[in-house]
């Protein structure tokens, strides 16, 4: 009902049986449209910081074949959102993941998976935030505030603070934002990459000009093989991270069993034509040498491609990235926080719905205030350990993505044998994208678990504290689940469901 004030009284009442049906949660009904949600899903991957932390990464491992590797990280991608669009239409709870995985494998593996995106959402905000605070003195040309930990830390806060505020105030005003941050982002990297191109075609460029080759888009021509191409997908696979912020909207979007899903595929597809088009115009116009290893490889080509006047653009764009995904961010946590409340995973008072905003207020402002402490005692403590906290993100989000993947399979088990559309895309294509995501989950674990992979080069426990980070997350978020067992017996109680056509 809306406008309804929802108490803790009323926060457990029961969701009901029929397909595409969840629960009233006091959300505002209608409130996105397609391609708002498209907008929120793309924004949420945070495109632009995205591939200037990333791309030189991956030319340093696969050389001019960095395209082929986009789009091949893009695939398990796919095949996620795939069971994401899947399992929206038969519920479509704000609670994702948690609310999916219960359904299909039970409330203990729903738990975990739903605590893994808390996870992976507060740690990156530290991320997010250094980032927003950092460009933020970029923009304005002051060099010594930047060089500042206390005053990128003081802004960084302030970023939080920010869009906490607009992710609380409602759910339009937080649409509205995503629109003219996304649009100063995307419209910087084209600019950046129909210049780079026009150069390089019409030879005005650097001597490292390279014209685009069929070869650029072959994962088979990648020296190294099969060994090198892991390595680039192991870096690139992480970057479309985020799209599933459009899916955790699903209660407040216009068809909301069937636009978050179609968003959900939408904004992966977006994603891999930015990201290819713009790796193949810098790869283009400045070579392999020049951005290999390159921590922010678009800021050392904004001079040579937009010149000293516009060569701020890309700054903008990488700040604006950051912006968003910090808003983006915020929506998916406190709306699975919501559903888990709801569901009787948590305590009642986190599914508190504002009577006039209608946003969940108090796990949006509870999610604001731990990532602010969670980025300025990692800050205090040690930058090297802040980062090695973000290394430690790809075990969490390769995990709650693989388990959907699988729950989509398990769920839609039934159907695979009634259509072919049913088992391709509710169930191969899910297995693919969770065995994937599986691999790398080991490989991640594997390549963690030495320190010298570590940004701090230490040791815990005799393994790199990347692994120790995100291990020490998923072991607490096992004693947490223990803990609420105890207190919300009713929601561990119940059991997996599967898939009944009305056919």
């Amino acid at each position: 009902m809306a406008g309804a004030v929802v108490t803790p009284a009323n926060l457990a009442a029961p969701v009901p049986g029929g397909p595409g049906q969840v629960a009233d949660k006091g959300l505002r009904r209608g409130a996105i449209s397609f391609i708002s949600s498209v907008v929120i899903g793309v924004a949420s991957t945070a495109p632009g910081y995205s591939l200037a932390a990333t791309l030189g990464l991956i030319v340093a491992a696969v050389g001019f074949q960095a395209p082929a590797v986009l789009w091949v990280a893009f695939l398990p991608m796919l095949c996620i959102a795939s069971a994401y669009l899947y399992m929206n239409r038969t519920d479509p709870d704000c609670g994702t993941t948690f609310a999916w995985v219960t359904k299909a494998m039970g409330p203990w593996a729903g738990w975990l998976g739903g605590w893994a995106i808390v996870v992976a959402d507060v740690v990156v905000m530290a991320n997010l935030a250094q980032i927003a605070g950092l460009y933020s003195f970029k923009l304005v040309g002051w060099e010594s505030a930047a060089g500042s930990t206390l005053a990128v830390t003081a802004v960084g806060v302030v970023w939080i603070v920010v869009m906490t505020a607009i992710t609380t105030i409602g759910i339009e005003l937080s649409a509205r934002t995503q629109w003219y941050l996304l649009g100063a982002e995307v419209v910087t990297l084209l600019l950046f990459a129909v210049v780079a191109l026009v150069r390089v075609y019409f030879g005005d460029a650097t001597a490292a000009t390279e014209h685009p080759q069929l070869s650029w888009f072959s994962p088979f021509a990648i020296d190294g093989g099969s060994a090198a191409l892991a390595t680039g997908v192991l870096l690139a696979v992480f970057i479309y991270w985020g799209w599933d912020s459009a899916v955790s909207v699903n209660e407040e979007t216009e068809d909301p069993t069937e636009s978050p899903g179609g968003s959900a595929i939408a904004s992966t597809i977006l994603l891999v034509g930015i990201y290819v088009l713009v790796a193949v115009a810098a790869i283009a116009f400045a070579g392999t040498q020049q951005l290999a290893d390159q921590d922010d490889a678009l800021s050392i080509l904004g001079t040579d491609v937009l010149g000293g006047t516009f060569d701020s653009l890309l700054i903008i764009a990488v700040l604006t990235s950051a912006a968003a995904s910090t808003q983006t961010t915020i929506l998916p946590t406190a709306r699975t926080t919501l559903s888990m409340s709801r569901a009787g995973a948590l305590p009642a008072g986190l599914g508190l719905v504002h009577a006039r905003y209608m946003t969940p207020h108090v796990a949006t402002i509870l999610f604001g205030a731990l990532s602010i402490v969670w980025y300025v005692g990692l800050t205090i403590v040690s930058e090297s350990i802040l980062l090695d906290s973000i290394a430690a993100l790809g075990l969490m989000i390769a995990f709650y993505y693989g388990l959907t993947g699988f729950a989509c399979a398990l769920y839609y088990r039934r159907e695979a044998r009634r259509s072919l559309k049913g088992l391709l895309f509710a169930v191969v294509a899910p297995v693919a994208g969770g065995v994937i995501l599986t691999w790398v989950l080991v490989k991640s674990i594997i390549d963690l678990s030495d320190p010298a992979n570590s940004a701090s080069g230490n040791s815990w426990f005799g393994v790199g504290p990347p692994l120790v980070i995100g291990a020490g997350f998923m072991v607490l978020g096992a004693v947490l689940m223990l803990v609420c067992s105890r207190r919300e017996r009713p929601f561990f109680r119940r059991h997996a469901e599967v898939f009944a056509s009305a056919k």
